[in-house]
């Protein structure tokens, strides 16, 4: 198995910056893709962004521009978020797909961003 877990969140400004951080343990050969999450309160699951160990990142239109995913050596995942916006408060997940199955997903427990005016 695949061990994540997320640190980083907290209450932020809008127009401010972040930086989550997910720590990735255990079996990370298993792990073909790492990806953040997020859910709103209400909301579904949204997927924010991913990367690939020697491939780059990819984003949802949502915040593609504002946040950069990337890794160091696959042994943490980051994302740096800027120019946050209240509709950016989320639980923030931090996620591993294991290889030649993309429906076998590793989650970590999530760390809270709040976005306030």
């Amino acid at each position: 198995q695949v061990r994540l877990a997320e640190s980083g969140g907290g209450a932020v400004q809008t127009g401010g910056s972040l930086k989550l951080s997910c720590s990735v343990s255990g079996d990370t050969q298993y792990a073909c893709t790492l990806a953040w999450y997020r859910q709103a309160p209400g909301k579904d699951l949204e997927s924010v962004a991913s990367v690939e160990p020697d491939g780059p990142g990819k984003y949802a239109d949502s915040i593609k521009g504002r946040f950069t995913i990337s890794h160091d050596n696959w042994t943490n995942l980051y994302l740096q978020m800027t120019s946050l916006r209240l509709d950016d408060t989320a639980v923030y997940y931090c996620a591993a797909r294991r290889c030649g199955s993309p429906n076998h997903t590793y989650w970590g427990q999530g760390t809270q961003v709040t976005v306030s005016s």
